[in-house]
């Protein structure tokens, strides 16, 4: 296809604006550097699910039957040598206006966790470091989770990122490096931590008679079966069956007509190992509180029982705000396609993206559950 046959596209970024001051037309600005004119084209912004959102109303635009081919795409140039400004991007992703009662809420999670002297970095790092911090610390007063078991999250998915040629970080770490390394905020140390990351990614979708008429071959047309946004509410701590990400999911297995025991692969979103031990429970890959003995055991390992982020995950691949949803959808088509040599999942036809982002209350703010299939 060429890009004159692009008949929409969604533009997701969220750090321009901050670090650039370029406000409002991000997408009509870059997509038309790049020769695409003409045509709707619509700025996301929806936290760190701002790529999947783009994918999102890309499908609903081909349902609406407005076209027969849309582009989702999201880039972002964060790295900008100034660490202090690179991390005031976050301050603003949950409500500004009630820091210290969101501070308290945090604490409170971690209530009954001796939090060990010397592991909290004085060097600044991002306010969702110590959020997913105070996530680590309830689950591990809540399920008995070690530290342990998050950096075994951490160790797989550098272990992963080594076969990924597109990967930020691809040095193999042992749990006990891991460990070892300089610390960000209890439970979390620095490669348990995604990194700042400039990047974009991005993916056409078609209706079948786009398909037909642009001659596209079934066998590398991988179908979506169910896209599903969803935003938090006011649950309390402990009923984590509720948690925004839990729900949606639910509501993906009956749109796409499956289970959880379906899946044959998962991108999820680790901005820390924290994220991934959390999402696989919500997921419904394994029951609440156990994802942290299952990743120790090598259950989500590539040859494992479901495997999670064959692709490194945030924590290696990168985490460029605005296209990280769309990375997941780069990973998952091409393990379901077959194209991913060293680290292919055998098998794969079934996979599923958990991709979300800010903060409201004590859960993300919004999450977007995608499933992929042959």
């Amino acid at each position: 296809m060429g890009k004159d046959d692009i008949q929409a596209a969604y533009y997701a970024n969220t750090t321009q604006r901050h670090l650039e001051a370029q406000l409002m037309i991000p997408g009509q600005i870059t997509l038309r550097e790049m020769g695409f004119e003409g045509i709707p084209m619509v700025n996301v912004e929806n936290a760190c699910a701002s790529g999947s959102t783009a994918l999102n109303l890309a499908a609903q635009f081909l349902k609406a039957g407005e076209g027969d081919v849309a582009l989702a795409v999201g880039a972002e140039k964060m790295w900008i040598g100034d660490k202090a400004k690179m991390f005031s991007l976050f301050d603003g992703a949950w409500d500004v206006s009630t820091v210290e009662e969101n501070t308290e809420k945090l604490i409170a999670l971690g209530k009954g966790i001796d939090v060990p002297n010397d592991t909290t970095s004085d060097k600044p790092f991002s306010v969702f470091m110590a959020i997913y911090g105070a996530f680590g610390l309830a689950h591990m007063r809540t399920f008995g989770t070690t530290q342990k078991q998050i950096a075994a999250i951490a160790a797989k998915n550098h272990m992963h990122s080594v076969e990924n040629e597109k990967a930020q970080f691809r040095a193999p770490y042992t749990i006990d490096e891991i460990l070892s390394a300089p610390p960000i905020t209890y439970p979390l140390t620095l490669p348990m931590c995604a990194p700042m990351s400039d990047g974009g990614a991005a993916a056409v979708l078609m209706t079948e008679a786009g398909l037909k008429k642009f001659g596209i071959s079934r066998d590398r047309a991988i179908e979506v079966r169910a896209s599903v946004i969803q935003t938090g509410s006011n649950r309390a701590p402990e009923d984590y069956e509720n948690h925004l990400t839990a729900i949606a999911a639910r509501r993906a297995y009956e749109i796409a007509g499956i289970g959880p025991q379906d899946v044959s692969v998962a991108e999820v979103h680790d901005a820390t190992a924290v994220g991934e031990l959390i999402q696989i429970e919500n997921l419904g890959l394994f029951p609440f509180g156990e994802g942290g003995a299952a990743s120790e055991r090598g259950d989500t390992s590539i040859g494992g029982r479901v495997p999670v982020n064959p692709s490194g995950g945030l924590e290696c691949k990168g985490h460029p705000i605005g296209a990280t949803g769309l990375g997941q959808v780069y990973e998952l088509v091409a393990q379901l396609r077959g194209e991913c040599g060293p680290r292919q999942v055998e098998g794969a036809r079934i996979a599923i993206a958990e991709n979300g982002g800010g903060l409201i209350g004590i859960e993300e703010a919004v999450a977007s559950i995608l499933i992929l299939g042959r």
